[in-house]
């Protein structure tokens, strides 16, 4: 068996382990809160590939979102373009929600929560925000009501309110009987 470079050299630097989101959305929030007091850090994601890893960031403030906003949150992060591609943007009307706080403000809009795990045997739930405290989230649907643990949710969000429950799946509808990806055309449909 071949040896280690740590087994060789005990004082070699091992890889640093990379920073979870959960991590990443402290340094934001914390850098943020005394540069732009007035902003929120509704969420940060870690997209693109391991080779060129994107850091995504949504925020808010009371008078809006715009470009220069935009602009002025990723100067105040500069350093994170070292290792990160680094997108800011506002909520948009699918605003994600992250914390018990976001939760309580949109009681009774419809919501979408996805779980790291199942619960019910799911992991994909549609429905109505019923109910939010700092443990849990409440949602009622077709399917009756479910408890989530915040521990369990891996990534939630607003849904447009109109949008009827009847359309939610119009997107992934196929176009006679092709796929919309697979039918020749470009664009989105």
């Amino acid at each position: 068996m071949r040896p280690t470079p740590s087994q060789i050299d005990p004082n070699h630097a091992r890889q640093p382990t990379a920073p979870t989101t959960t991590e990443l959305q402290a340094r934001v929030e914390s850098r943020l809160a005394t540069a732009e007091p007035d902003v929120e850090v509704l969420a940060v994601e870690l997209a693109g590939s391991r080779r060129s890893p994107i850091l995504r960031i949504y925020v808010d403030r009371p008078g809006g979102v715009d470009l220069e906003l935009c602009a002025t949150v990723t100067n105040h992060l500069r350093d994170l373009l070292v290792d990160y591609g680094v997108e800011v943007s506002s909520p948009g009307p699918e605003r994600p929600l992250s914390k018990p706080d976001h939760y309580r403000r949109f009681l009774g809009r419809r919501v979408r929560v996805r779980t790291s795990e199942e619960i019910e045997g799911r992991k994909d739930f549609k429905g109505e925000l019923v109910g939010a405290d700092d443990e849990a989230v409440a949602l009622a649907g077709d399917w009756g009501t479910v408890r989530i643990p915040h521990e369990r949710i891996r990534r939630s969000n607003l849904m447009p309110q109109d949008v009827p429950a009847s359309a939610e799946g119009a997107k992934h509808r196929t176009l006679g009987g092709r796929s919309p990806r697979n039918s020749g055309t470009t664009g989105r449909v």
